[in-house]
């Protein structure tokens, strides 16, 4: 924990947010992250992407079970998210997601969109061609040889 306390410290120097993420396998630290998303230009750069995608690389490997990470935040609902796609074993975090909101960081408009039905989030969501959509996804269930995940 203090390793990604200290990445989110340095990241601030380095022109990012207070973000830093680290991740364990058998004790030892196999990726980091710090959150980099002004500098890449890029929303999903979160400290928490790019240590789990740092990871799946290192590892050759979606499934990072049998690994931890340590994060000097509660992670937001995208980040959370790939936390559990990722099947990590356990999560640490130091700071809360209440924490992050007090200095700008709120994502609590999010937790409430996912509450609402679709038609009424504030991004106008219509459903479009579900008759052809749904032809890959039986597709899928029936090949044989599908990797779950």
């Amino acid at each position: 924990m203090r390793k990604a306390i200290a990445l989110s410290i340095q990241n601030i120097k380095k022109g990012g947010g207070p973000f830093g993420a680290v991740i364990v396998k058998d004790g030892k630290i196999i990726a980091t992250g710090v959150n980099r998303v002004t500098a890449k230009v890029d929303p999903t750069a979160h400290a928490e992407m790019t240590a789990i995608r740092k990871a799946s690389k290192k590892l050759g490997t979606f499934d990072l079970k049998g690994c931890e990470i340590y994060t000097s935040c509660e992670p937001c609902p995208m980040c959370l998210g790939a936390v559990y796609w990722a099947h990590l074993d356990k999560m640490y975090y130091g700071n809360t997601k209440t924490d992050a909101k007090n200095i700008g960081f709120d994502d609590s408009f999010i937790y409430d969109e996912m509450d609402l039905k679709p038609e009424k989030r504030k991004v106008k969501t219509s459903q479009l061609l579900p008759d052809e959509a749904i032809k890959a996804f039986e597709e899928w269930s029936n090949k044989e040889d599908k990797v779950e995940y």
